[in-house]
């Protein structure tokens, strides 16, 4: 699968300081992606240094065409520098099925039912 991107900062473009965003492995799952700012930003943030993202999980609209952004919080009790070229998340690129809605009276019964949160034993 081919994706068009626009490289904003040269540092990003093969064969750049930091080079495209990429898998680190022949198992990951997630490409790298690197911050892209001008200057060390001191953070408070993560998993290993207390940093952790914004909203956990972003999701990027296939129509969208602007800059992606990463946001990140500092949960840890020191300053934690994130320097230009630092891997600061994954993208993961997965397809999206579009649904449609049909208006029912009653739904066929499962083994389920209306059981809500924690209705199937689990937790």
């Amino acid at each position: 699968m081919k994706i068009s991107l626009k490289i904003l900062d040269p540092r990003m473009r093969s064969g750049g300081e930091f080079g495209m965003p990429q898998y680190a492995s022949s198992g990951a799952a997630g490409l790298d992606l690197r911050a892209c700012i001008d200057a060390p930003l001191t953070v408070r943030l993560g998993h290993k240094h207390g940093i952790v993202l914004g909203n956990l999980t972003g999701l990027i609209d296939s129509d969208y065409q602007g800059q992606i952004f990463v946001s990140c919080w500092n949960r840890g009790h020191r300053d934690f520098t994130i320097h230009p070229g630092d891997r600061v998340a994954q993208m993961v690129i997965v397809p999206v099925l579009r649904a449609e809605f049909e208006v029912v009276e009653a739904f066929e019964q499962s083994g389920r039912g209306e059981g809500g949160f924690g209705s199937t034993g689990a937790g």
